[in-house]
This record gives structure tokens, C-alpha cells and sequence, in this order.
């Protein structure tokens, strides 16, 4: 009985915390979305550009989020 109750605890955190994300990435996600309804570009790259129109990839930076430029990546492709 207590593994019951420990099992739907469990569910119901998990729940709360998806819950959490879906509205925090639905209020950060039309940050970059223009009057229109189209994406705005502007200020984008060539390579960004050509990753948002083969693989669907917006750049980091364009998220409307803070995030530091000193961030580099190390290693990787």
C-alpha cells in the first residue's frame, strides 16, 4: 500500500513539473515571433538562417532569454 502511494506522489510531482515547463516554453516561445506571425530573422547569420530553413534549428541567442555571450562550446560537432 505505501509503494501505491509513493508510486502516485511520484506521478503527480512529475506531472507538476511537465506542467511547469509546458507553460514556461509557451511564454519564452513567441519571443522571436513578429506581428505577422512569421519568424524575424533579422540580426541572424547566413549559417543560422540556412540551419533554421534545413533543419528546423533557431539559434540559441534568438530566444528572447537571457544567456551570456562569453558562452562558448567546447568539443563537439
Amino acid at each position: 500500500m505505501e509503494r501505491r502511494i509513493m508510486l502516485w506522489i511520484t506521478v503527480g510531482v512529475l506531472f507538476l513539473v511537465a506542467l511547469y515547463f509546458v507553460f514556461q516554453i509557451g511564454a519564452t516561445g513567441n519571443a522571436i515571433v513578429s506581428s505577422d506571425g512569421k519568424i524575424d530573422m533579422s540580426g541572424w547569420t547566413e549559417n543560422e538562417k540556412m540551419n533554421y530553413e534545413m533543419h528546423g534549428t533557431i539559434p540559441a541567442r534568438a530566444s528572447g532569454g537571457s544567456s551570456s555571450g562569453s558562452a562558448q562550446m567546447v568539443g563537439g560537432c
